[in-house]
């Protein structure tokens, strides 16, 4: 009988990239999701397809041995997959981890402490996102089962690196995506359980400095392009890429987390350089018809504390070391406002308009009066604030 995965959101990094990692690791895939029509067309569709391209040519791969959920009207199924499952994961968004928690506790919580605990690994966007997701699910289980909770599940921290641009809207299941990934995943909670057999993970002892050189440079170089390109008007990621002042800002932003990276994980300098160019590389693919709306979307979540921004440049800045370029992107993301389905930048539009710059930072960026970015980011604020007031 084949391992089974329960994994919550059949979008397309669900589909293209970690249930496409199952399959080809001989799980069958379970995927739990809320949207109707997603879930009907998953469950009537034998074998859908998940292209790479790159520089080098494309590959395809069919991926079968799947079925969905609605994990909103089928609680019941959903609960009694998860209790005989070997392994969760999600591509949910970070902040829907505490909306699909409930469904995940109570399957838990139907497993025997006699079998091997159930493998949690959440695929997010975002710093210690499996240690959230355990925080949520703890939260909606019996206090006095959290004693033994380890032995009915264990919750492993990941870094993601794969590019999922928008897809073509007739594609069907079929998701394109770039070749180059890395799914990095600490194996010390899993150690004396037994390791997922998952072809293409990357399993480490020590997850911090994959987790922030992917953050720190993957991320923060792709939304500097968008915000930047949003800016200047281009259509695609590609496109803001070719204009040299943009090219030159994104450089300036990952130079400047390169210099962070280095001095606090003892990494390579000419290494991280290294990647710092494959990664400039990698998200001016042509191939990739990236938006810089797509990309630019949720601006609030990137320009909180932990995240691609203000996590690296607060860092430098306490250690004074310049951070001039992501002061750039920064200022960059917060007039990415009232942009077309994305209710992030109409709320941080409202945030601007109805609040003064000190108290923006606070809001948005999270960082206290005491901190040597704090004038710096006041006065990003304020020049945005004015400029908007001007218009």
């Amino acid at each position: 009988m084949a391992p089974k995965a329960v994994h919550f959101g059949a979008g397309n990094i669900g589909r293209g990239f970690v249930a496409c990692f199952l399959h080809n690791s001989g799980y069958d895939v379970i995927f739990a999701d809320v949207v109707d029509p997603l879930i009907e067309k998953i469950n009537s569709t034998p074998e859908y397809h998940v292209i790479e391209v790159g520089t080098e040519g494309t590959t395809r791969n069919t991926i079968t041995n799947y079925r969905a959920i609605n994990s909103k009207t089928h609680l019941d199924e959903l609960v009694e997959e998860i209790r005989t499952a070997d392994i969760v994961t999600c591509s949910v968004g970070p902040n829907i981890l505490k909306f699909i928690a409930p469904v995940i506790a109570q399957g838990i919580e139907r497993r025997s402490n006699d079998n091997t605990p159930l493998h949690v690994i959440a695929c997010e966007n975002a710093i210690g996102a499996t240690d959230t997701l355990a925080a949520h699910i703890k939260a909606n289980t019996p206090p006095e089962r959290h004693d033994d909770h380890h032995m009915r599940a264990r919750y492993a921290n990941s870094a993601i690196d794969r590019i999922v641009p928008a897809q073509d809207p007739n594609a069907g299941l079929d998701v394109t995506l770039e070749k180059f990934f890395e799914w990095v995943v600490d194996k010390t909670p899993f150690e004396d359980i037994g390791i997922p057999p998952i072809d293409g993970i990357q399993w480490v002892d020590n997850l911090q400095p994959y987790i922030e050189r992917k953050l720190f440079t993957v991320n923060t170089s792709h939304a500097t392009a968008a915000y930047h390109g949003y800016y200047r008007s281009k259509r695609t990621v590609y496109d803001a890429l070719q204009d040299k002042d943009i090219l030159a800002e994104v450089r300036g932003a990952v130079m400047e987390t390169k210099t962070l990276l280095v001095s606090k994980h003892n990494i390579d300098d000419t290494a991280q350089a290294a990647y710092v160019e494959k990664i400039i590389k990698r998200i001016g693919n042509p191939h990739l018809e990236d938006a810089v709306e797509r990309v630019g979307r949720a601006p609030l979540r990137k320009l909180s504390r932990k995240e691609r921004f203000i996590g690296p440049a607060a860092e430098l800045a306490e250690n004074d070391m310049p951070c001039k370029f992501l002061l750039d992107a920064i200022e960059m993301a917060f007039r990415f406002q009232d942009v077309e389905n994305d209710e992030e930048s109409k709320e941080l539009s409202k945030i601007m308009s109805e609040n003064s710059p000190e108290d923006v930072v606070a809001k948005v960026c999270g960082i206290q009066t005491t901190e040597k970015l704090y004038p710096q980011l006041v006065e990003v604020v304020k020049r945005v604030q004015d400029d908007s007031r001007d218009d």
